[in-house]
């Protein structure tokens, strides 16, 4: 991103140079700095510094290598450079196969251009044939006594020349390789840098025999490997040499750090790939002169390493690319790509959401296969078999148990499997909703009022829902989805990430199975005893049933037991209410206060996945172990937690049958309502249809954003199809209904997202995009649906922990929304703001009062949601977009730009369709206005009937 903004911005001529086809791209250039140095009397070539984005520098005392920082230049040491390129020799697409025949060629070239004397010829050879040293291997003549000198020292010796002999010129060949050695093939080194890289050798020297510079830059015409010249196996195709007299050693230093520099970058890499002549070298290191930036030497100490931006975009101060260069007028229109377009046809969507993902249905098998998988997979599953427990739990209080946790675990390892199996959006997790159940328990208070069976108008309700979501995916009514903007998206899953948040929070608060002593007083702890007292003892509004439980007990025990005898105060709890004894006192209701250790697991859990998974951007540890332990952050934090016991443990059924013993697995349609009921259900339909499609495609644009480089397309139409085919077969089967579930979806996605694995020293993984597959969503059901035979090994898994999951996907989810980077900026001064880029562009009062409208909606969205209006919770959802539309009249286009996206304007789609029509004059004819309205009014009318 960074490189297209400086393309943007390029003089007519450098544009000239690269020219217009970036269908090849540039490789990644490694540079090596090389200085000439005398060890043991004899010259050698010394590696100083290395470059594969950012700066490594020897450290000469310490014999390692520096912590990668950003390369500072002297504005000086440039302008020498370019004077370099001006008067040095110039060889581009230099035929090369060694190296001794690339320095004759340089040699020759400067002898040809007048530059030195042909009596110089032998010497330079000699200097430049010379063995180089790279910092992995040990000097082979250093002894203990030179171990304790100084390498300045060495490096500021003169260097003088005996006579030049046949023998010496003998040995200077004889120190170069034409092969990798094995110290270079063996350098873990090449880990760090991409395969197709290339190599760039800069050679720093002074000597005694020249009185003005030799200076030479060579391209050679194909990328070859020479020797033992650069520290790893890869092969050369620059190389830049600078020798001159003596007395210079920091200038010329400072010009090989620049050139280095320069070979890095991005552009004048491309520049010096694609230079036809000197004049062209000259113009890149131009274009790098106006882009650099001057800090006077007062101000900032020259000494202070940089270090490398912690994310891409960092540069300029930016806040993890939250920020935009000054000179833009407006961000990256909103889009939402192809997959949304009006096709006019009968279920044309459809087919074409078919036609995309087929080609990728083998590899969404197979990219399935990873370690990370794993992590997923485990996590996922948590989640899912907590909000089932859950969900199901309520549910049954809800319905009379006509649905329970058996149907929550059955239904969705059926509705999740089969979605994976076959939906567009593989990535999507369904699960039930809050919105759901409070219609499921109006549905059978209505229908218990009213003497209706509950479950078969449940059944037609759901048939009728099934064929309404038909109709919406065969008329393309997705389509209005396009005008869900940011506004929508981040109300709707700020909403959905606050309420894991507050449930998690309330089932710790409520206690339900260890409730705090709140009556306990610590004064009076003397007065608190339970003592097991005789039947006899016990009061005379008991007598006759203790008698009679004492009759019982004295026939069923008098052979082994002489109850007579017995010592009732030593009897146990259980023993004494066996035998029938009385437990009498003021502690005897005792129940064991765990309220502090359930608050402990709770948030210890949620704290050390979070620390976990920051672990990967620690510095201790491997980079692939780091990985490892980010990944399964979750999985390590439950298995650490599990070990702490006495508290309430998750509950999972153990027998495979429904709830409610007097219903069967299948639903029949006819026989217990009226006919008139069969269609009837289709009012109650509707509203389960808009909840459907606003909570199934609001969950698939969050998941198919952009910044996810999803790369295998979506399936808005697919999905809803399925949606409403497993609305009937759940109901047929009297399961709950699904739709996609927001958080567990985005948790999905972030413990699926991958970065590159070779990367430059000190510089951040990129993110790759997320492992798109259909593996671990199905493998997740599946494991849900078996829950019932784990019952055993779930059985000790503490619910505070689960509950901690909970929180974190609530808390997790919320990370990145723009929404909330807003509301903490209330809270902020000015000067600790982040560089966000809407605040460069945007008053703050307009910030604060667009984001106040924001938090005035979700509002209301929690207090609906909070009562029995629940059931109308879709309709305003679509509430939110008509919102939105209000917006346009309070806020400029400009800040709404920043602050949002703009809405679809026809006009504005008109223009855009005739400049598409002039660039390519064979594409079809773009609909005109009226057709789109009429489209547009059609697919809402849809959605609102």
């Amino acid at each position: 991103k960074r490189k297209k903004e400086r393309c943007r911005a390029l003089s007519v001529g450098l544009r000239h140079i690269l020219g217009e086809d970036d269908s090849t791209p540039t490789p990644t250039i490694f540079t090596e700095m090389d200085t000439l140095q005398q060890e043991g009397g004899e010259l050698e070539w010394k590696e100083s510094a290395r470059w594969v984005k950012f700066e490594e520098k020897v450290e000469e005392g310490g014999e390692r290598w520096s912590k990668p920082h950003v390369s500072t230049l002297t504005l000086h040491s440039l302008f020498e450079l370019r004077t370099c390129l001006q008067t040095g020799s110039i060889l581009l697409d230099l035929e090369g196969y060694s190296l001794p025949q690339i320095v004759e060629e340089i040699v020759e070239q400067q002898i040809a251009d007048g530059l030195i004397p042909p009596d110089l010829k032998e010497k330079i050879i000699f200097v430049l044939l010379r063995k180089h040293r790279h910092q992995t291997k040990k000097p082979i003549h250093r002894s203990l006594a030179d171990m304790g000198k100084s390498s300045n020292a060495a490096s500021s010796k003169h260097v003088s020349f005996a006579p030049f002999t046949d023998n010496a010129q003998s040995r200077s060949m004889n120190d170069i390789s034409d092969t990798p050695s094995t110290d270079q093939l063996k350098n873990k080194f090449m880990k760090k840098i991409p395969r197709d890289a290339e190599a760039s050798n800069v050679l720093i020297g002074e000597v005694d025999f020249l009185d003005k510079p030799f200076v030479s830059f060579v391209r050679l015409a194909q990328a070859t490997t020479l020797g033992g010249l650069t520290e790893v196996p890869v092969p050369t195709r620059f190389l830049f040499i600078l020798l001159g007299p003596h007395g210079k050693t920091k200038s010329y230093n400072e010009i090989g750090r620049a050139i280095a520099t320069l070979m890095v970058d991005d552009l004048f890499s491309d520049v010096a790939y694609k230079a036809r002549d000197r004049e062209d070298l000259i113009a890149g290191v131009d274009e790098f002169l106006d882009e650099v930036i001057v800090l006077p030497p007062g101000e900032w100490d020259p000494k202070i390493r940089i270090e490398p931006p912690k994310k891409l975009g960092q540069v300029n101060g930016l806040a993890g690319g939250a920020a935009g260069g000054e000179d833009e007028e407006l961000p990256a229109p909103h889009e939402l790509g192809e997959e949304l377009k009006f096709t006019g046809r009968i279920g044309g969507g459809l087919w074409l959401d078919i036609k995309r993902k087929i080609p990728w249905y083998c590899s969404d098998i197979y990219d399935g296969f990873h370690i990370q998988s794993i992590s997923a997979v485990l996590f996922i599953y948590l989640g899912c078999i907590t909000n089932a427990i859950t969900f199901g739990g309520l549910l049954g209080d809800a319905t009379d148990n006509y649905q329970g946790v058996m149907e929550s675990f059955l239904g969705t390892a059926l509705a999740g499997s089969v979605f994976c199996l076959f939906g567009g959006q593989p990535l999507i997790i369904l699960s039930s909703t809050g919105p759901i159940l409070i219609f499921e328990k109006l549905l059978y208070e209505f229908s218990k009022n009213n003497d209706v069976d509950y479950m078969e108008l449940r059944l037609w309700i759901g048939l009728h829902s099934c064929l309404q979501c038909f109709l919406l995916v065969f008329s393309d009514a997705s389509y209005i989805i396009k005008y869900m903007t940011r506004f929508t998206e981040e109300g709707f899953s700020s909403l959905i990430s606050f309420i894991f948040i507050s449930d998690a929070i309330k089932k710790m608060v409520a206690f339900k199975y260890y409730p705090i002593n709140r009556g306990f007083k610590p004064d009076y702890i003397t007065a608190y005893k339970c003592e097991c007292i005789a039947p006899d003892q016990g009061e005379s509004s008991n007598y006759f049933f203790y008698y009679f439980m004492l009759i019982f007990y004295l026939i069923l025990f008098s052979v082994i037991f002489n109850l007579t005898d017995l010592d009732w105060s030593q009897l146990s709890k259980k023993e004494c209410v066996k035998y029938g004894g009385m437990l009498v006192g003021n502690s005897c209701k005792y129940v064991p206060d765990l309220a502090l250790m359930s608050f402990i697991l709770f948030f210890g859990t949620y704290s050390m996945t979070v620390s976990l998974k920051k672990f990967k951007f620690s510095r201790y540890f491997p980079t692939k172990l780091r990985t490892l332990i980010s990944d399964f952050a979750i999985i390590i934090s439950i298995l650490v937690f599990c070990g702490l016991d006495y508290t309430p443990k998750l509950i999972v059924p153990t027998e495979f049958k429904p709830t409610r013993s007097d219903r069967g697995w299948l639903v029949m349609p006819f026989g217990k309502n009226p006919w008139w009921w069969y269609l009837a259900s289709f009012v109650p339909a509707l509203l389960v249809t808009i909840l459907i499609f606003m909570d199934q495609q609001i969950s698939a644009v969050i998941v198919n954003r952009k910044e996810n480089k999803l790369k295998k397309g979506c399936g808005y139409h697919l999905d809803l199809f399925w949606v409403g085919v497993l609305m009937a077969v759940c109901s047929f089967v009297g399961m709950p209904w699904y739709v996609a579930a927001t958080v567990i979806s985005i948790a999905h996605i972030d413990s699926l997202k991958m970065e590159s694995e070779s990367s430059a020293p000190g510089e951040q993984p990129q993110f790759l995009g997320v492992r798109e597959q259909r593996l671990t969503g199905t493998l997740v059901f599946v494991l849900t649906g078996l829950s019932v035979f784990l019952a055993p090994i779930l059985q000790y898994i503490p619910m505070p922990v689960l509950y901690g999951v909970f929180l974190y996907m609530g808390v997790a989810s919320l990370s990145g929304i723009q929404f909330w980077e807003r509301i903490k900026l209330y809270l902020m001064p000015p000067k600790h703001q982040p560089d966000f880029s809407f605040l460069r562009h945007v008053p703050m009062r307009r910030v604060h009062l667009f984001t106040l409208v924001q938090i005035v909606c979700l509002a209301v969205l929690w207090i609906l949601k909070s009562t029995f209006l629940a059931i109308i919770f879709p309709v305003m959802i679509l509430g939110l977009m008509v919102v939105r539309k209000l917006l346009d009249l309070m806020f400029s286009q400009h800040d709404l730009a920043w602050l949002d996206d703009i809405l679809p304007d026809k006009d504005k789609k008109k223009k855009e369709d005739e400049k598409k029509k002039k660039k390519d004059k064979k594409a079809p004819e773009p609909e005109s206005d009226e057709e789109v309205r009429k489209c547009t009014i059609w697919q809402v009318w849809i959605c609102l009937s």
